[in-house]
């Protein structure tokens, strides 16, 4: 049972979120937020009622102008262009505090006279600030032709940080990015895992026998890197997830490479008390898998930037490899592979990102922010 301040009963909050059209980590923190505000409405750019849970449709929906594009939930991200303009217009009701989970433009949203605007930032824009690659392919003459697009979002990105009142985040890694591109302070706290559900529970048959990836299959994520790793290695390593590159890292895998697809969170967690480790290829901003593998017992290979030092104890719950190379990445797994493991360490490492320590950073912060403390 989650305990959640008792000041929030008699506070009006508004919830912001980018967009509700699935359910991912972001969507997973919302709907833990609405939960310690049952009547706040969410204000979001578009809203797909089909794509999100039942927790989440319980709350009012203020969509944008947006929404009353033909398929907008589909289509929004062509319209990028658009999404300062469409913030923009969207008119919050009267309330004590704005509480905005932001990675693209909720932090834009105008406050109503009077609220005080907390938001907690999973990444200034990605798109703005880098990543350009990722997101819009490597042809420079793409490229070129976005210059004057990015630069006008990173000015609106800046500008619009402003209208926050406090900043809170997921990890040391996005403090300093929110310091060095919006010139402002945030506090740290780690988002909610599972914990409870996570748990190391009784092997599988085939524990010890593979090696593990749960990501989206996208060029980011770098899962490229492990599947070329593991072509040559013969020991098999089982992929759960579904994407755009999913055509592509089949064509570069072995046999030792099984494709899952979408897999049930039960499905994952006995994947997870299975698997020899968890292998984590890229570098994110903070990586809730490593953690929810970790609550299971079982050790992390992961690249050495980014969210994952944050969350992953070198020789305690896992190893880091310092190069996104197929040579480091297979030094790391060997190294893992020789130790004996102490899944019991591994499980308490992963308690410190439990759900009610964040309900409790998350309180702590909206007591600082309507109170003006620094």
């Amino acid at each position: 049972m989650i305990r959640y301040p008792e000041t929030w009963r008699g506070l009006r909050a508004v919830l912001a979120h980018d967009w509700l059209t699935g359910m991912r980590g972001g969507e997973r923190v919302i709907e833990l937020l609405g939960d310690g505000f049952p009547d706040a409405p969410i204000a979001t750019l578009v809203y797909s009622p089909e794509a999100v849970s039942a927790r989440i449709n319980a709350h009012p929906v203020i969509a944008s102008p947006l929404q009353r594009l033909p398929a907008a939930h589909r289509v929004y991200r062509f319209f990028l262009p658009l999404l300062p303009w469409a913030a923009g217009r969207l008119r919050l009701p009267p309330c004590d505090l704005v509480l905005s989970t932001s990675h693209c433009v909720a932090k834009g949203f105008r406050a109503p006279p009077g609220a005080k605007h907390l938001c907690y930032c999973f990444t200034p824009m990605r798109y703005a600030w880098g990543f350009h690659a990722e997101y819009f392919g490597r042809n420079p003459a793409a490229r070129l032709a976005l210059a004057p697009l990015l630069g006008g979002l990173r000015r609106w990105d800046r500008r619009t940080a402003a209208r926050v009142d406090r900043f809170v985040t997921l990890s040391e890694h996005v403090r300093d990015r929110i310091r060095r591109f919006y010139g402002r302070e945030a506090e740290v706290v780690y988002p909610p895992v599972d914990t409870a559900f996570f748990t190391p529970g009784s092997p599988p048959p085939d524990a010890g026998s593979y090696d593990l990836i749960v990501s989206a299959l996208v060029p980011y994520k770098r899962i490229d890197l492990a599947v070329r790793a593991y072509a040559g290695t013969g020991f098999p390593l089982r992929i759960v997830g579904v994407g755009s590159e999913m055509g592509r890292l089949r064509r570069l895998a072995g046999p030792s490479v099984e494709w899952l697809g979408w897999r049930s969170d039960e499905d994952i967690r006995t994947l997870y008390r299975g698997c020899r480790c968890l292998v984590f290829p890229g570098e994110e901003d903070f990586g809730i898998v490593p953690v929810e593998a970790q609550a299971c017992g079982r050790p992390v290979v992961a690249y050495g930037r980014g969210g994952a030092c944050e969350s992953v104890v070198e020789g305690v719950s896992g190893v880091f490899f310092a190069d996104q190379t197929e040579i480091s990445l297979l030094a790391a797994v060997e190294r893992c592979a020789a130790v004996e493991w102490d899944a019991e360490a591994i499980r308490r490492n992963a308690e410190r990102f439990r759900v009610q320590a964040f309900v409790d950073g998350i309180a702590r912060a909206v007591d600082a922010t309507l109170n003006g403390a620094d």
